[in-house]
């Protein structure tokens, strides 16, 4: 099936600052796709439709079972930009049979959407896309380790401008995942939670000035101790001024990629990469999430998904996400190779 003949991709929360970039994004890679944007707002969803092209506009109501759509299986994938505690969408979806994308939920908040799952494991095909920025940092990462054997450490260190919140949902998750637990992260090969002091760390940002951080539990933690059995991985979450603001510029986001371990060769090393996009975080996150529907829908790099539990390193090629993130505009930097011992 093409991108022409799919039903409507309903993006929920299109109409605010991330999901509607989300829209243009995966408007921007299926030109023909047709997109429905859905939000409370029924005007403001109508001008980001008319914005995106080949989308209409709807009103949803997360509060009722059926969204405010009714039982016609009028869609072909639901992707939700805000924080649904009802699950609603998640049920609407597995009643349709639909693709699911999750955006914003923590590492340890996704139980409810695991056992919707377990309990209906044959309906749809779900993404759990709650990683920093879409998975635009552990892709990268993942990509990036293919230059070793073995790794033993991963720090991701991230740099939010302050001036970069994005929209109320985004703000909202932002105050949700900093207060309500402890960050996960795993240390010598042990799963911990941590808070205060722990969970304190400094990193040098991309122009070298050191900055305040702590320790942060989207999901990228579990996924990439899933996918490389390194012993010790965290990431880290600054949220300051970046380095293009201090150098009088607009704000941008950054992301810092360390990894350590023994290489192909047998050498012990140390690597750091530099993600910079100088829009800020919601092309990032736009981008991800456009990824993750096309994959699912078959559009790109494979055929369609078939129903089970994923995230988006399960789904796509990590050395695709760079590409498409340099594409749209994301800087990569290679700022560190050391070579800590030599093979025997």
């Amino acid at each position: 099936m093409n991108a022409i003949t799919h039903k409507p991709v309903l993006i929920i929360g299109g109409s605010g600052v991330v999901g509607a970039q989300g829209a243009h994004a995966l408007r921007r890679l299926q030109p023909d796709l047709p997109i429905a944007i859905a939000g409370r707002d029924l005007a403001k969803a109508a001008k980001v439709a008319a914005e995106v092209g080949r989308a209409e506009a709807v009103r949803v109501d997360l509060a009722r079972a059926d969204l405010g759509l009714g039982d016609e299986a009028r869609y072909g994938a639901v992707v939700v930009f805000v924080k649904d505690d009802s699950l609603n969408t998640l049920k609407y979806a597995q009643r349709h049979g639909l693709p699911y994308v999750s955006t914003s939920s923590g590492s340890f908040e996704i139980a409810p959407e695991v056992a919707r799952h377990l309990r209906h494991p044959g309906r749809s095909p779900i993404l759990l896309a709650s990683h920093w920025l879409a998975g635009t940092a552990t892709l990268p990462a993942l990509h990036f380790a293919r230059d070793f054997r073995r790794l033993d450490r991963i720090v991701i260190s991230a740099l939010l401008d302050d001036q970069d919140m994005g929209g109320p949902a985004a703000a909202a998750d932002y105050e949700r995942l900093t207060t309500a637990a402890a960050a996960q992260i795993l240390d010598q090969g042990r799963w911990r939670w941590v808070r205060g002091e722990e969970a304190a760390a400094t990193f040098a940002s991309v122009d070298g000035t050191v900055v305040e951080a702590a320790a942060y539990s989207p999901m990228d933690v579990v996924s990439l101790a899933a996918a490389t059995d390194a012993h010790s991985i965290r990431l880290d979450m600054a949220l300051g001024e970046s380095a293009s603001r201090r150098r009088g510029e607009a704000f941008s986001t950054e992301i810092v990629i360390e990894l350590e371990g023994e290489r192909h060769d047998g050498t012990q090393a140390r690597t750091r990469h530099e993600l910079v996009h100088p829009q800020g975080q919601a092309p990032m996150t736009a981008l991800g999430i456009a990824l993750g529907v096309e994959r699912l829908l078959g559009l790109a790099g494979g055929e369609a998904v078939t129903p089970g539990l994923y995230t988006p390193d399960l789904l796509i090629d990590p050395a695709y996400q760079l590409a498409q993130l340099q594409a749209f505009g994301v800087q990569v930097a290679q700022r560190l190779a050391v070579e800590i011992r030599a093979a025997a």
